[in-house]
């Protein structure tokens, strides 16, 4: 590999999917700036590259629309950035076949990371048990970071990192303001219940649980996300399908948690120094996705079947055991400790206006 001295001081980064992966380059992106002076242009899918908005290492995003990325529009397309960015080195963080055909026809650097996919499916299918050590060394971010230099930053580094202004957080404010028991002087308890793969997911009767200890508390709460709203779930604390990205990531800068899934907006609270509760079932942390914050926790069930799948796609075929077996009692232990820990403010909440 070049030595630093001898890359462009800008790149085009390429994330084309998912949401999760794309907010995980939020912070591989400020971290070369920080330490090498870089900036970016940014390639991505129209419906994320609002993550970017106000990113100190960003000077462009590049949205592409659905059309773009059928061929032969996304040839087109590819061509034209190509054309545009000719003095930049191309870094791909995504290495899919539309990724690699836009470094074929790039003219300057291509720098690509190891996505470990040959070692992730040995894992899998060796029960949990070939390159677990190799797998667990480093993180998503801390590979990407493996594009440019060997051995990568420390995780906390290279955490997320969403930039918003006053106003978007006002907005946040606003709609909190209209959901029974949130007094700003109490920062509430975000929850997102959704998963794009339905065996990621908690069960609905436990967020149920969740949500009436959460009362019982009075610990105020509400819920986001993108999918069908659980029954039983109050209308009034209900914000699914009814924020846009930016205001998802403003109201999760104003909670004091986020409780979810192994999901995207684990990485956007992260992202806007929200600590996590994640629970983890299908997946485990070989993948590489477990949030990396100093307060962050996870919580799993150690089952000889896990992990299971490589993203959740997989259907379980034992009653959904390791979910089932995370209780809403050990979620508000769990939240308990956080929030005294929060009042205590040893160590402070990471936020970032």
């Amino acid at each position: 590999m070049k030595t630093s001295d001898t890359l462009p001081t800008s790149w085009v980064m390429v994330r084309f999917s998912a949401l999760g992966d794309v907010a995980l380059t939020t912070g591989v992106l400020d971290y070369w700036r920080r330490t090498r002076g870089w900036d970016f242009v940014v390639v991505t899918r129209k419906a994320y590259a609002p993550l970017f908005e106000g990113h100190p290492a960003v000077r462009n995003t590049i949205g592409l629309d659905a059309s773009d990325m059928h061929f032969p529009h996304f040839l087109l397309r590819i061509q034209e950035i190509a054309a545009a960015y000719a003095d930049c080195g191309l870094l791909d963080l995504h290495g899919t076949l539309r990724s690699r055909l836009m470094s074929l026809l790039w003219r300057g650097p291509v720098r690509r990371y190891d996505k470990m996919g040959l070692e992730r499916r040995l894992h899998l299918a060796g029960r949990g048990v070939p390159f677990r050590e190799k797998l667990l060394r480093w993180n998503v971010p801390q590979r990407y970071i493996t594009a440019i230099e060997t051995p990568p930053p420390a995780r906390d580094q290279i955490l997320p990192l969403i930039r918003l202004s006053e106003a978007e957080l006002t907005i946040a404010d606003s709609i909190l303001s209209r959901i029974p028991e949130i007094h700003t002087t109490v920062s509430p308890v975000a929850l997102h219940p959704y998963a794009t793969h339905p065996d990621k997911a908690w069960k609905v009767d436990s967020w149920i649980r969740l949500t009436e200890h959460l009362d019982t508390a009075r610990i105020p709460w509400f819920v986001i996300g993108q999918g069908n709203a659980l029954s039983g779930i109050s209308s009034e604390h209900d914000l699914t399908n009814r924020t846009t990205l930016r205001e998802t990531c403003a109201l999760l800068h104003q909670s004091s948690v986020l409780i979810t899934g192994d999901s995207g907006p684990m990485h956007r609270a992260s992202g806007v120094g929200t600590p996590v509760i994640a629970l983890f079932g299908p997946t485990t942390a070989v993948w590489g996705f477990s949030p990396a914050g100093e307060r962050d926790r996870v919580l799993e069930m150690d089952l000889p079947c896990r992990p299971c799948t490589l993203h959740g796609k997989k259907r379980c075929s034992r009653d959904h055991a390791c979910m089932k077996g995370i209780s809403p009692d050990q979620v508000m232990h769990v939240l308990d400790e956080m929030l005294q820990q929060e009042q205590s403010e040893l160590p402070p909440v990471r936020k970032n206006p």
